[in-house]
């Protein structure tokens, strides 16, 4: 063979080795490196949901190899379940896409909302920085003082609709404590509703979080214009002692669900997603840097100058426990919750 054929025999043979040879794995640093993720939001911008994503986004980049910038479009529609379908169906599945969601958004299903069509257990969670407690709100000159005033007449509590929280809320009340709370509906959003029960249009609310009474009437609270009679959540709230928590109320098994159930969108506050099928390293680094920015003390400083709750950090791992708990709680306790959550 000559020299020039032996050449080209020994180029053709390291070409051929080196096609044939496996590509070498994209680590999570080179995928992300000058990337930007799209980060959807489920309510309108200003918002305290937003607010949040919005101070997440600006500490995740020190914890995500590569170092991506954020970008924030918020996805607001029908009460956040349009960002939740367009994650679970459309969102680009590589990890440049994430998500925020309402505590209640990842139940709907369940609850049989047609409108929601996606399955909650296949996205891939990322964590939440908080629960959220509920308070049981009455108007001082009401004559209610507690509990047991409460049980002993009919209390009117404001709501934006027949189906919104706070009327489910006190539904849910009376069905477990057998409390007289009527909705009175049209309430347009939480501001209108708290003005409302200073003009004494009603006489309190069912479920007001305690982080939004601190926020935005502290003036209840340090002049003792509400009772807080009732409180409920994942978590009983240490500056509400003398309140009593529902949990510690009800005795029956099947009850002990229900509320469980009621209170899962409590218990996971404010958590942050993935879309399905994410490749596994990418999602376990988003989740690694979740925690990572929740525990930043800066990040922490900076919620709190917000009035962003960060109470009681959880993993991805732990909501996603949280949600197949519920998912698999026995028919007839979700029938229940079904008929208290849609009229």
């Amino acid at each position: 063979m000559s020299r020039s054929h032996t050449f080209a025999f020994l180029c053709l043979s390291a070409l051929g080795v080196q096609l044939s040879s496996p590509a070498r794995a994209q680590t999570v640093e080179e995928f992300y490196r000058g990337k930007s993720i799209s980060f959807m939001v489920s309510s309108a911008a200003g918002g305290s949901y937003d607010l949040m994503s919005r101070t997440l986004a600006t500490y995740l980049p020190k914890y995500l190899p590569g170092q991506p910038n954020f970008v924030i479009k918020n996805q607001p529609g029908a009460g956040g379940i349009t960002a939740a379908n367009q994650l679970y169906s459309t969102a680009a599945r590589d990890g440049t896409v994430m998500g925020g969601l309402q505590g209640n958004i990842p139940f709907e299903p369940m609850l049989g909302v047609k409108e929601a069509t996606f399955d909650a257990r296949k996205f891939i969670w990322l964590g939440t920085p908080s629960t959220e407690t509920c308070v049981f709100t009455v108007w001082s000159e009401t004559g209610v003082k507690s509990y047991e005033d409460l049980r002993g007449k009919e209390i009117t509590v404001a709501s934006t609709g027949i189906n919104s929280n706070p009327s489910v809320s006190a539904r849910l009340m009376s069905e477990l404590l057998g409390i007289k709370a009527r909705p009175i509906v049209g309430y347009t959003g939480m501001a209108n509703a708290l003005l409302a029960i200073e003009k004494r249009e009603v006489d309190g609310h069912a479920c007001i979080l305690w982080g939004a009474v601190q926020a935005l009437r502290p003036q209840w609270i340090s002049e003792q214009k509400t009772q807080f009679v009732l409180q409920w959540g994942a978590i009983k709230e240490k500056d509400l002692p003398d309140t009593p928590f529902v949990k510690d109320l009800i005795k029956n098994p099947d009850d002990q669900l229900l509320l469980e159930a009621a209170s899962a969108p409590l218990a996971l506050g404010r958590p942050f997603l993935l879309p399905p099928d994410v490749p596994k390293d990418r999602a376990q680094a988003m989740q690694k840097a979740m925690m990572a920015a929740f525990a930043d003390t800066a990040f922490q400083a900076d919620a709190k100058r917000q009035a962003l709750d960060i109470n009681a950090p959880r993993s991805g791992e732990e909501v996603q426990q949280l949600i197949d708990r519920v998912y698999a709680m026995p028919t007839d306790v979700i029938s229940r919750l079904r008929r208290l959550s849609i009229q």
